[in-house]
């Protein structure tokens, strides 16, 4: 299957070109079933020989063309109607019928704040686009794209999340002017993911109530599930607490696909090369050291304890904490005995045969390092965050 790509260079365009590319060379397994063919990317510093092949033998096309900050209102028309119509044509020059995607905008419902220039020519594109299939037969399908947000988008253009994102990574100032401004915001990922239902012929058809997406099975139009309704107040709060983690260590809860998961992705995207790494407060001592890794906000801690050779760190039980510890290297013996009673468990750990042994409450416990030559390293998590006003750690030998 060959695939024309307007737009190519763009935020949408890039991601979705990738993708394809990876599917082409067997990279990506989740689309393996997809035969790609010849991807041609077509941009507006492209030669016009591009589109020419690509319109003669393209299977399908991806129209991500457009203009959103031009130096004049009529430019608005003239690249988003009038591009549209080159396309079009040429199509029709090479009785080409093939499927062709449309990447329009909200705003070209016309309506509210969303009356003006740029919506306009977004709806006289729709309007060219779906002429064009009913006079040749070819399947069209229009999206009308809410704000879009993810990794290479654009900072201070036209997403205030990626302005956002970027601004809060390069320690620069963010303006909101009302928190309480609510956004619809689409990922990147689950655009792309919408891109390859239509190329499969999967498209998720939708009507519009005003602004407002309705999915509906022979809907005129084709959207993307998935979007997010998010107030400016609540990015820029999320955007603090990943900015804060290597000093707080607290990873915020970020539940699979949730906005805050795609968010942090993004915000990531933006980081600069200083911030890449973070150093971690070492607590050190002559028996070795022990080194908070991360927190959650609800499911506990992750620690990564290094003893020096022959030494025992623990003695100590907790009332309602328990722990995991994993020896990743070295070689050490795990020691625990239950409050009140002489019977010592024994568990020799090694980073040759990883295994996970729990803490359990009430049970006083240690680790040894067995090796005279070779530290011993132990991964732990905890169930709960260490509260120093409620450390729940009690001293006593196992034996």
């Amino acid at each position: 299957m060959n695939i024309l790509i307007t737009g190519a260079a763009g935020f949408v365009g890039r991601n979705l070109c990738e993708a394809l590319q990876a599917v082409k060379d067997g990279r990506d397994r989740t689309h393996s079933g997809l035969q790609i063919g010849e991807i041609y990317r077509y941009d507006v510093d492209s030669a016009p020989e591009v589109l020419e092949e690509a319109c003669e033998k393209a299977d399908f096309v991806f129209h991500l063309a457009g203009v959103n900050r031009p130096k004049s209102q009529e430019e608005f028309m003239q690249g988003n109607y009038g591009f549209t119509s080159k396309l079009l044509e040429t199509l029709k020059k090479h009785r080409n019928t093939c499927p062709v995607m449309i990447s329009s905008s909200i705003q070209a419902t016309c309506i509210g704040r969303y009356d003006g220039e740029y919506g306009r020519s977004k709806r006289a594109g729709e309007e060219l686009a779906f002429a064009y299939g009913e006079e040749t037969g070819a399947k069209v399908l229009v999206y009308r794209f809410p704000n879009l947000f993810g990794k290479w988008c654009r900072p201070n253009y036209n997403s205030a999340v990626a302005t956002f994102c970027h601004n809060m990574a390069n320690d620069l100032p963010i303006t909101v002017s009302d928190p309480a401004v609510r956004l619809e915001l689409l990922y990147i990922d689950d655009l792309v993911q919408e891109m390859f239902c239509a190329l499969q012929g999967r498209p998720h058809r939708c009507e519009f109530d005003g602004i407002e997406t309705v999915l509906t099975e022979h809907g005129r139009y084709c959207a993307a599930p998935g979007s997010h309704k998010v107030t400016l107040g609540e990015i820029v709060e999320l955007l603090e607490q990943f900015k804060a983690q290597p000093k707080t260590l607290v990873m915020p809860e970020i539940p699979d696909g949730s906005f805050a998961k795609k968010l942090y992705s993004t915000y990531l995207s933006y980081l600069p090369v200083d911030k890449v790494s973070f150093p971690l407060k070492m607590n050190c001592d002559a028996r070795g050291s022990f080194t908070e890794l991360l927190k959650t906000e609800k499911c506990g801690q992750f620690s990564v304890n290094i003893s020096k050779p022959g030494i025992t760190k623990g003695q100590h039980w907790h009332h309602t904490k328990w722990e995991f510890f994993i020896v990743v290297s070295g070689h050490g013996l795990i020691q625990m005995r239950k409050i009140g009673s002489d019977e010592v468990l024994n568990f020799e750990v090694s980073g040759e045969k990883i295994e996970a042994v729990h803490m359990l409450p009430g049970y006083t416990h240690n680790i040894i390092n067995l090796s005279q030559t070779e530290d011993l390293v132990t991964l732990m998590w905890a169930n709960e965050q260490f509260d120093p006003n409620r450390p729940d750690t009690f001293f006593e030998v196992v034996q």
